[in-house]
């Protein structure tokens, strides 16, 4: 047990964990605290309706979320501690209306996630995971592989420059590509030229790659328009959330070449994708591992719990949302 874990231990505390979480962050946390796992409970109602009262932290995740009726459902919470950047599966106003505090874990996923959105870009550009495929059904002996398109003085346009869009150009601009932005204002301090409009930048720009959170606000932000404002040789990167993006709208583009192609790690109904989109040749499609390296995934089941035991000991969280 760590220093912290066992600094924690000096005032009791009931920890409910919504779903299944990182492997080590779960054996901290169920070193350290009293924790239970809702997820295992045969009638998690009936669970709730019976020990709600215990749990003054609930451990979840992006992908787990809180709803309302599960944060009503517990009196005493004081602080929801989440795995992963991205909080649209929270309900924030419910969480707020009690005084719960909700963290997240900002910032040390954000060059993985920055990589990943590169690794996409280049996997449509050079058409690669195309060419992996061709080897292994044995064309290359009797055909000739079609050619990629270079990124390289390109202009990549970025919706939404906060830390992982901000790592993301880093990245793009070392490969030499041209770099703009769209957010909600404009940042004094970066050299690249600003949008006001998401169709403003997709009429300049090469590839659209998508870094901003979801949620009500930006749900469907890339719709059609976006998609003819983007071009036939346009190329779409979301490595945001699949709220982001009109996925029907998308898929559409696509079949009928009013984008050149797309490289997914998100999508609207995780980890359910659509046959139909699966079918596409001209998409990438990855199963949300932007974040998805051991070193970062360990990054953030540390932050989590430095936040919950931040808490447990009265210190400022960490990283409040």
């Amino acid at each position: 047990m760590t220093n912290t874990a066992t600094e924690s231990l000096n005032r009791p505390i009931d920890v409910l964990i919504a779903g299944p979480l990182h492997p080590g962050l779960m054996q901290r946390l169920e070193g350290a605290y009293a924790t239970s796992r809702l997820w295992e409970q045969s009638d998690s109602r009936a669970f709730l309706s019976e020990h709600g009262t215990r749990f003054e932290v609930l451990a979840t995740s992006g992908a787990i979320g809180a709803d309302k009726m599960l944060i009503e459902s517990l009196p005493n919470l004081k602080l929801i501690a989440s795995f992963g950047v991205g909080v649209d599966p929270i309900d924030l106003q419910a969480a707020a209306s009690r005084g719960v505090a909700v963290t997240n874990t900002p910032n040390v996923l954000n060059g993985c996630v920055a990589d990943a959105a590169l690794g996409l870009l280049l996997g449509v550009a050079r058409r690669i995971a195309e060419a992996d495929r061709f080897i292994r059904a044995g064309e290359w002996t009797t055909n000739k592989f079609p050619l990629g398109t270079k990124i390289g003085g390109k202009l990549c346009g970025i919706v939404g420059m906060g830390g992982i869009g901000r790592e993301i150009a880093s990245r793009v601009v070392a490969c030499g590509m041209r770099v703009a932005y769209y957010g909600p204002t404009p940042k004094s301090d970066l050299p690249y030229e600003y949008y006001g409009s998401v169709i403003d930048l997709a009429r300049v720009a090469d590839v659209l790659v998508l870094s901003l959170p979801g949620g009500d606000k930006t749900r469907h932000l890339v719709d059609g328009h976006v998609h003819e404002a983007l071009g036939p040789q346009g190329i779409l990167i979301n490595v945001a959330r699949g709220s982001v993006v009109d996925e029907d709208a998308l898929e559409n583009a696509l079949k009928n070449g009013e984008i050149g192609g797309a490289g997914l790690d998100v999508f609207a109904n995780e980890p359910h994708v659509p046959s139909s989109m699966i079918a596409l040749k001209n998409v990438l499609l990855t199963p949300h591992i932007g974040s998805g390296t051991k070193e970062t995934r360990e990054a953030m089941a540390h932050l989590v719990f430095e936040n919950i035991d931040a808490m447990v000991r009265g210190l400022p969280l960490i990283s409040p949302v």
